[in-house]
């Protein structure tokens, strides 16, 4: 009933849902979901994810009762501006929310993510008689989160795993916002599920609440398969519009909330009315919480004085500070030498990994490919539990969101690879990172039409000005092995979603004494060649660019012209600098520049100027080696010169 109120109150949302899943979250909050409302991030709790995010309403009532710090106010104002119960659940917005979901799917395979890491820290700390880490993920699923291909990718990936924590509630009622389901959705979902590995059980009345608890237990005894719980429900239960399109999501009218209230024996006046008896109730619920954290924090004492070094690791990996000795021993590489960035990062991850071993990830069957593997670190869910490289297979879409799950859940510093060009596959859920602030790192090798022969299907071209477009997203595409180094060190220092950026061609290595790239690198750009006092024209290179950028300005000073030359690996970081630090690098007067980036120019027009141009590529690549690639599509020292001239000259 609140959850009908506060979307008549908002004249939008969706009443559908709330009224048909009321007696499952009931059922999981009530009799399994360990979790502590006075300290909604105490790490061993149960996790539980509205994957049907468009029921929002129902979680925020939820956690209103329980003491979540959600008012009734708040309540109130479900959907409105700046309120903290938006249409959809926000992470980092409202207390108890575990996951930004709405895009159907993606709460889905977060919660694998979050069952990954789960069972990694659990296999890493656990000892006998001693299992500090020890909860479950549950969730409510809907039709339409199954429809999505993300959560079949994320249920292969599940079942295979056998990630037995997993627990998901499937929503069954048969109706999505077309109508019936069987108008697009007539598959066997029992069958489905049971032939990715999953334990699947039915429950044939969504408002028999033994039923469900009974589902819930059989589930919990399955130690190895995660397990659905199909649940036959009807959306909008109670009211007039009971089992139809009409109760998905729009609000249900002043007359029909009247006939749901006398429905339910409920009153009619006041709204958000809560009876005495469930504030009560709940408030014992509340209190059941707390005494579940205070037991796990003794045990959590016993385990320190048995585990002195392993309960201060364990600390490390949950406030995810970051190793003092790893800035030490990074390993910088020699000027002169030619190396990928792709490769020249995999030799930076193996370094990581020695002192932030709370470091793990996977690609997405590309690992050789794209540089990735923690050498010696075995195989997660074949090579023990406390391994951490993870074989994604060919899911690029739930790697993402998978790793997302993972950097939600805390204590991993998750990553996940494939080429650049499959950033398309992972789009939304890299969004989703952003949107979340979420410690996502992904890495994308095979960066432009460098990579060569396996021609346009494979080469991006608009894929990194697409990113960078991302809100919150820090896209780094370093010029060579040393500000690999710098872009590695940022991505797991910082507290925030990475996209780095790597090349497949070997590329000459800067010297890092000479332009101290290490520490120039981590401001986001700087100047390489400084092109005396007065430069007659800026060059802006990023990644692989950077060096027929340098080139191009030894051409023109046998010309007598003189170029600054700036790297510039991450324009986010640059942006975040002080704005005289800016200034010094890229001036406001020297108006005349050149801008250049083996992909679409699009993005970088403001950046040179009503006076300057962008060298990019706006056509598909073609099937050809990398170096006629580059040539061909004018990156190349010569043409940064010629069209250096024009501008000069014009």
């Amino acid at each position: 009933m609140l959850s009908v109120d506060m979307v008549e109150r908002a004249r939008s949302g969706h009443p559908g849902l709330p009224l048909g899943a009321a007696p499952m979250i009931y059922t999981l909050f009530s009799k399994f979901i360990r979790h502590n409302p006075a300290a909604p991030k105490w790490h061993d709790r149960d996790r539980f994810i509205l994957s049907a995010g468009h029921g929002s309403a129902l979680l925020y009532s939820l956690l209103h009762l329980y003491g979540y710090g959600i008012s009734l106010d708040d309540l109130k104002n479900f959907r409105q501006l700046k309120s903290i119960t938006p249409g959809h659940p926000e992470y980092n917005l409202t207390p108890g929310v575990e996951a930004t979901t709405g895009p159907l799917g993606q709460g889905f395979a977060m919660g694998v993510g979050m069952a990954i890491a789960e069972k990694t820290l659990g296999g890493c700390f656990n000892k006998k008689g001693h299992n500090i880490i020890n909860h479950y993920v549950y969730g409510i699923v809907s039709d339409g989160d199954l429809m999505e291909g993300v959560s079949s990718e994320a249920a292969s990936l599940a079942g295979t795993m056998k990630l037995g924590k997993i627990i998901y509630l499937y929503d069954d009622n048969g109706i999505s916002i077309e109508g019936p389901t069987e108008l697009s959705f007539t598959e066997n979902v029992k069958a489905r599920f049971e032939a990715y590995g999953w334990h699947t059980v039915a429950v044939a009345d969504g408002n028999n609440t033994y039923d469900i608890e009974r589902a819930v237990k059989e589930a919990r005894e399955e130690k190895e398969m995660p397990s659905l719980i199909i649940v036959n429900t009807k959306i909008g239960f109670g009211s007039p519009v009971q089992g139809t399109a009409q109760a998905h999501g729009e609000p249900l009218g002043k007359e029909n909330v009247i006939k749901t209230k006398q429905y339910f024996g409920w009153p009619e006046e006041p709204d958000f009315y809560v009876p005495k008896e469930a504030a009560e109730k709940f408030a014992e619920l509340s209190k059941a919480g707390a005494e579940a954290q205070r037991e796990w924090e003794e045990r959590v004492e016993v385990y320190k004085s048995a585990f002195p070094k392993e309960k201060w690791l364990l600390d490390k990996y949950l406030t995810g500070s970051v190793n003092k000795d790893l800035i030490k021993n990074l390993q910088f590489f020699a000027a002169g030498e030619k190396i990928s960035t792709r490769a020249a990062s995999g030799k930076v991850m193996n370094v990581i990994e020695k002192y932030m071993t709370e470091f793990m990830g996977g690609s997405a069957d590309l690992a050789p490919s794209t540089k990735t593997e923690l050498k010696g670190q075995g195989s997660f869910g074949i090579s023990g539990m406390c391994s951490r490289n993870i074989h994604f297979g060919v899911r690029e879409h739930a790697m993402a969101a998978i790793v997302n799950g993972m950097a939600l859940h805390g204590g991993i510093i998750p990553y996940a690879a494939t080429f650049l060009i499959f950033s398309d596959y992972m789009r939304p859920a890299v969004r989703l990172a952003a949107l979340m602030k979420a410690h996502s790192i992904f890495v994308f090798t095979h960066d432009s039409i460098g990579l060569g022969e396996d021609g346009p299907t494979h080469q991006p071209v608009e894929q990194l000005p697409s990113l960078r477009m991302i809100p919150g997203l820090t896209v780094i595409r370093p010029a060579d092995a040393n500000e690999t180094v710098a872009a590695w060190y940022t991505a797991v220092s910082e507290k925030r979603p990475f996209a780095l950026v790597f090349t497949r061609q070997d590329l000459p290595v800067l010297d890092n004494e000479k332009y101290k790239v290490f520490e120039n690198a981590q401001k986001g750009g700087y100047v390489l060649e400084q092109g005396g006092q007065k430069p007659d024209v800026l060059i802006i290179a990023t990644g692989s660019e950077v060096h027929p950028a340098l080139k191009a300005a030894e051409l023109l000073r046998a010309k007598h012209i003189s170029a600054r030359v700036v790297s510039l690996p991450s324009y986010e970081i640059f942006l975040r600098q002080p704005e005289a630090y800016r200034e010094s690098v890229i001036p406001a007067h020297l108006n005349k520049r050149i801008v250049v980036e083996a992909s679409h120019p699009a993005f970088f027009k403001g950046l040179a100027g009503d006076r300057g141009i962008v060298i990019g590529i706006e056509k598909f690549g073609m099937s050809a080696p990398g170096g006629a690639l580059m040539e061909h599509y004018g990156m190349t020292a010569e043409n940064i010169a010629a069209k250096a001239l024009e501008i000069i000259n014009g």
